[in-house]
């Protein structure tokens, strides 16, 4: 079994479950336990003792590398890395290039499903994916907040509709094409607008009448 394609698929699955698990939530340990095993089988039934101790490095420092990503940098850059030098350590201890793919699927596989640990509430998470839910929650409100800000600057300034405004359209407002919405009205395309509030992202505008 251990030595066929599914034993290959399954165990390096199963491996990377519980490493990613350990890494995602609190197990106590239990989950690079049963990690160290279930790879360390895989390893050892291909690799000689000298090449097991060498690519299990390997396979050490890819883990290292995502885990000191999601601890201290937050980049994801050195997470990629680490995933590949993972990818490329079970994949180069297998013994042809089917059993490496088996055993690369796995690894994805595995790494993939031990996200559905982070859905389970009653789980405790790690603090570090805390601080990168939370960075990322404050990065994209002050991306918002900013675009906001730069909306309400356009309050009073005038422009032209690029397309027929029903009430949606493309207007053009200090050189800029954006996105605005007329009060209910339609208003033909070329005509002199005038932004007369943001709400959030939206534009509203108005016909400017002839003099």
């Amino acid at each position: 079994m251990l030595e066929s394609v599914l034993g290959v698929f399954l165990l390096t699955l199963i491996a990377m479950f519980f490493f990613f698990g350990e890494i995602l939530i609190r197990m106590r340990g239990l989950g690079a336990l049963i990690g160290v095993i279930t790879i360390g089988l895989y390893f050892s039934t291909y690799l000689s003792t000298t090449d097991m101790i060498l690519v299990g490095l390997g396979f050490a420092l890819g883990l290292v590398l995502i885990i000191v990503d999601g601890k201290f940098i937050g980049d994801g850059i050195m997470g990629v890395i680490g995933f590949l030098v993972v990818i490329f350590s079970v994949a180069f201890a297998a013994p042809n290039g089917l059993y490496a793919t088996y055993s690369i699927a796995g690894v994805i596989l595995g790494a993939l499903s031990s996200l559905v640990l982070l859905k389970v509430n009653a789980l405790p998470k790690r603090t570090m994916w805390k601080k990168m839910a939370l960075k990322d929650q404050l990065t994209s409100e002050k991306g918002y907040n900013t675009m906001n800000e730069s909306y309400k600057e356009l309050i009073g300034k005038t422009g032209v509709t690029e397309t027929v405004l029903r009430p949606i359209g493309t207007i053009k407002v200090n050189d800029e094409r954006l996105s605005g919405v007329s009060n209910g009205q339609w208003i033909e395309s070329g005509e002199q607008i005038k932004v007369v509030n943001v709400d959030g992202t939206k534009i509203l505008v108005e016909k400017l009448e002839e003099q």
